[in-house]
């Protein structure tokens, strides 16, 4: 059944190292399967091999078997920039060496420190090679757990497993929850899900199951309805619940039919704090009362579904931030891992969810465009903002809803002094 487990909710483990250092072979012993292939061909991993598993206490995880970091060429410099795109899901990486520790490795060791990425160090063939006592020395003043291993015969691998399990962060001992600490122990949540052309058939989407799940696992009470039962449903209960949940695009119908001492969220702003930092997210939807006509603005999806005639992030999104800025915008969509990157040119990043990311990912994306200087926020929240109810959605979270408030006011003052 673990295998069953979505990617962002695994702890993502990425293998590093120069060419023929035996990642591949650690990655087989680690899983007790021949996953990557493995040759004294130097360059033999190309694109990077996922391997979920389940490793105990830690449940989940996923594997990540990358090219040599050190491979030549034209070909080869696509793979390094296939390997270094791995940095920002890896929630810890293992750099492994055939003996010497020299600017390959530092350099890896370097973009995760910079990361804040755990790291543990293997010294694989140390049955030929083994590490100088220089270099031991050394790891150990920096705090680096070192493992020496023979993957071709075994050797090493139960203390690889327990470095790793030692060195994963503390959060993947204890998951956060996604809603149920604003519901609690015998308490109901209403959970509003759309039935329409963006359902997939005979299922409910991630974050809807996900959110389900979260209430069982805290013995709360959940209740599923859709947009147009939501009014009856709510009239039918004894007590009202401690709060309901909307699809994004359904926000204004539940924001009309859920009494205002109710409290109201949707999915997907639940998910840029279970994912990201909602603060962060929160202050970037801000960014939508700045937006002139032509400026751009990036829409990223973690996954690559298949755009339906009303899609959510290539049609209703924008129509609904234009009709509200007034202007003519310049919207352009990316899918999956890799963000543009030069962001320079953009006003605002729009992201989804993240449901299919792990949380490391979607912290690294709200570095990057940190660095670069551009706002980001997410579906839910830019929707909400784009029809005036982003102030109730955010009720939930007072320190969230203060700063917004705090910021739509500067934004006023702003605007009244230009004026």
């Amino acid at each position: 059944m673990s295998q069953k487990t979505p990617k962002g909710f695994r702890l993502h483990i990425g293998l590093f190292g120069r060419r023929n250092v035996g990642k591949s072979s650690i990655l087989n012993a680690m899983t007790r399967q021949q996953v990557s292939i493995v040759s004294d061909s130097p360059g033999t991993t190309t694109d990077p091999v996922h391997k979920p598993m389940e490793l105990l206490p830690l449940g989940p995880v996923l594997f990540i078997d990358t090219a040599g970091i050190d491979d030549l060429g034209e070909l080869g410099n696509q793979r390094v920039k296939k390997t270094a795109s791995v940095y920002e899901r890896t929630d810890l990486g293992v750099i492994v060496s055939d003996g010497p520790w020299g600017p390959f490795e530092e350099g890896i060791a370097q973009a995760l420190r910079d990361r804040e990425i755990p790291v543990v160090a293997v010294f694989n063939k140390v049955d030929r090679t083994p590490p100088s006592s220089e270099t031991l020395a050394r790891l150990d003043r920096e705090g680096v757990r070192v493992v020496r291993t023979s993957a071709l015969v075994g050797a090493g691998i139960s203390e690889l497993r327990q470095a790793i399990l030692d060195s994963a962060p503390p959060e993947f001992l204890e998951s956060p929850p996604i809603l149920f600490d604003l519901v609690g122990s015998g308490e109901l949540a209403v959970l509003v899900v759309p039935i329409d052309k963006e359902a997939p058939k005979g299922r409910l989407i991630l974050p809807q199951v996900q959110s389900i799940r979260d209430l069982l696992d805290g013995d709360a009470w959940c209740l599923v309805v859709k947009e147009g039962g939501l009014k009856e449903a709510l009239n039918g209960l004894k007590r009202p619940p401690k709060l309901v949940v909307t699809d994004s695009q359904a926000f204004l119908q539940v924001a009309a039919d859920t009494p205002a001492q109710v409290p109201m969220t949707s999915f997907s702003i639940l998910f840029a704090r279970l994912k990201g930092d909602l603060l962060t997210q929160t202050e970037g939807v801000l960014a939508v009362e700045g937006l002139k006509e032509g400026d751009r603005v990036l829409v990223a999806e973690a996954c690559a579904h298949h755009p339906i005639e009303d899609d959510i992030g290539r049609v209703k999104i924008p129509r609904w931030i234009e009709e509200y800025v007034g202007a003519k915008l310049d919207f352009v969509t990316v899918q999956g891992h890799d963000l543009p990157e030069d962001l320079s040119s953009f006003r605002l990043v729009i992201h989804c969810g993240a449901c299919m990311f792990n949380r490391r990912e979607m912290l690294n994306r709200l570095r990057i465009c940190r660095l670069a200087g551009v706002p980001i926020t997410n579906y839910g929240l830019v929707i909400a903002h784009s029809l005036g109810i982003l102030d109730r959605a955010l009720g939930p979270f007072p320190v969230v809803q203060k700063s917004y408030r705090a910021g739509l006011a500067e934004r006023g003052r702003s605007r009244d002094d230009t004026g």
